[in-house]
């Protein structure tokens, strides 16, 4: 049970350890006779230098504000949010529109900051403002599958560009 030892698994269910033991060892004879595969084999998480890959691509597309270049690196089923306010974009037509919505909103200019949170790959994005200085626009955090990135996690937030120590500004 979600890799918990038999025992406290036993008393999470409220049932002996040979209960626990007993029922692993039927849900593993279910499961082979099923044909199906370990989880492991099933899910296979790409390498950090793989991620990194995946999200150095995202960046150059997205300082050139290339909406097309964007598309060829999220998948099909791409999930965008921007907590903790309540939008959502799914699918690759809904976020093309909303990128390009952004684009023209706050212009295609932009500075890359690489940041990591929660072992997650993403960057602060700084759009260029009055004077040639670059002011932080958002925090953005990508789920990366082995098909490309997956969920853009964006966030516009004064407590959570503090908790990375983001500048509000920086020289252009």
């Amino acid at each position: 049970m979600l890799d918990y030892p038999a025992a406290e698994a036993a008393d999470i269910l409220e049932t002996s350890v040979a209960s626990v033991n007993s029922s692993l060892q039927r849900a593993r004879v279910r499961i082979r006779a099923a044909g199906v595969q370990q989880e492991q084999e099933q899910v296979a998480e790409p390498s950090d230098a793989e991620q990194r890959s995946w999200v150095d691509r995202y960046m150059a597309a997205f300082v050139r504000a290339d909406i097309q270049g964007l598309l060829q690196i999220v998948t099909e089923d791409v999930l965008m949010e921007m907590p903790s306010m309540v939008n959502w974009f799914t699918g690759r037509e809904n976020y093309a529109s909303f990128m390009g919505w952004v684009f023209a909103k706050a212009g295609k200019t932009w500075r890359l900051l690489p940041v990591r949170a929660n072992g997650q790959a993403g960057f602060a994005a700084y759009r260029r403002g009055d004077a040639d200085v670059f002011e932080l626009h958002t925090l953005q955090v990508f789920t990366v599958t082995a098909g490309g990135i997956s969920r853009v996690s964006v966030f516009q937030d004064a407590d959570v560009f503090a908790a990375f120590g983001l500048a509000q500004r920086t020289d252009g």
